[in-house]
């Protein structure tokens, strides 16, 4: 089965930064030939209408077939304001925790970010799981995408 991957705006922003470039173009290329199916939500829809239109563009290149939309409803609100109350994350960042209660809710093989200090973090990980669990969800994958690209043998 093909993975779904939630792909926060991180990673598409990073497209064109030079330090991950490389390999946010990788994971773009994946979502494109149809190894993955990139998850878009209508969070990152929304932080990227802000972008430079080359950002933007980013998503326009991958094929319909490869993208799989979602909407920010009440079930990950809920969700998101459980990893606050818990203090697994703050408060001003809300959104990076709607981020994760979306891609808990959906079910997504992988949620990929560039973000280390709010997302991509083992003490935050097990913070959320440890929510998530506590609250009926599995385990949500959460990676950086060096660590979801594939790699050609040398």
């Amino acid at each position: 089965m093909t993975p779904r991957i939630y792909t926060d705006t991180s990673v598409i922003r990073g497209c064109l930064d030079d330090e991950c470039k490389e390999t946010s173009l990788q994971l773009i290329n994946m979502f494109k030939i149809g190894e993955a199916i990139v998850v878009i939500s209508d969070l990152t829809l929304l932080e990227l209408a802000e972008a430079p239109a080359g950002v933007r563009a980013v998503l326009e290149d991958i094929p319909e077939e490869h993208k799989e939309y979602i909407e920010l409803k009440e079930e990950a609100v809920e969700l998101a304001q459980h990893y606050i109350s818990a203090g697994v994350i703050e408060g001003a960042k809300r959104v990076d925790a709607q981020h994760i209660a979306l891609a808990t809710v959906t079910r997504v093989d992988a949620l990929v970010s560039w973000h280390v200090r709010h997302i991509v973090n083992l003490q935050r990980i097990r913070g959320y799981n440890s929510v998530n669990l506590r609250y009926g969800y599995p385990l949500l994958e959460i990676r950086t995408p060096q660590e979801v690209v594939h790699y050609e043998e040398e």
